[in-house]
């Protein structure tokens, strides 16, 4: 980024809709027109769901899937009535596309993110916005400590677990943020909609949907 590139802050809580609503207003009276929109808010938790409290899924609801959806209230309808090209960013996560355990809140608020992407992309694929969705797996975000912003209305920061990278649940490498942001970048103004940062992601994947066909076979007891 140049070192003259203007750059307004507004600090926002995602999870609030008015928050989201100023920083949209804020944004496009400043710069005339949003063209690339990020929405890459996330916190994460661990844990077996029959010890997740009803504090763990409104924490994470709330900055993972109400965020995205208060940013496309907030932002799409000035993107869409543009007319100009434009690309939106979701960040989701590989919880989003597989599951795996002790992400149990964390997997649904994702996989909420994936079909957000995924139905406003054909919505949009007459437009001239396009829309793509990161489903990273281990990214070194900081994501693994997210409860040092946990408010404490919903617990605090010494709520619940944070994410362990070293479980072995989590088995794999970490990417830098720098090599997932040019995995997003180069997507920015092409038609690909889901971005993965890790190629061992593909086998997993692949797996579910070989499940997901197999269930269409008639089995013996239905035969």
């Amino acid at each position: 980024m140049p070192a003259d590139t203007e750059v307004l802050l507004v600090r926002t809580d995602v999870s609030k809709r008015a928050d989201v609503e100023t920083l949209a207003e804020l944004a496009n009276e400043r710069f005339g027109a949003i063209d690339i929109l990020f929405l890459n808010a996330g916190v994460g938790a661990t844990g077996p769901l029959v010890d997740a409290t009803h504090e763990d899924w409104e924490w994470m609801i709330g900055v993972n899937l109400w965020g995205p959806i208060h940013g496309v209230e907030a932002f799409l309808p000035a993107i869409v009535q543009s007319g100009r090209d434009a690309h939106i960013v979701f960040t989701a996560s590989f919880a989003g596309v597989v599951t795996n355990e002790g992400l149990g809140p964390y997997s649904v608020t994702k996989y909420g993110v994936v079909a957000l992407a995924e139905t406003l992309h054909r919505e949009l694929r007459k437009s001239p916005v396009n829309v793509s969705v990161l489903c990273p797996m281990k990214v070194g975000t900081n994501i693994e400590h997210s409860h040092r912003n946990r408010p404490s209305h919903l617990g605090g920061p010494n709520a619940g677990s944070d994410v362990d990278f070293d479980d072995p649940g989590f088995a794999g490498r970490i990417v830098s943020p720098d090599d997932a942001a040019k995995i997003v970048v180069d997507a920015i103004g092409t038609d690909q909609l889901y971005l993965f940062t890790h190629g061992e992601c593909r086998e997993p994947v692949a797996r579910r949907f070989r499940k997901i066909d197999a269930a269409f076979e008639p089995s013996q007891s239905r035969a």
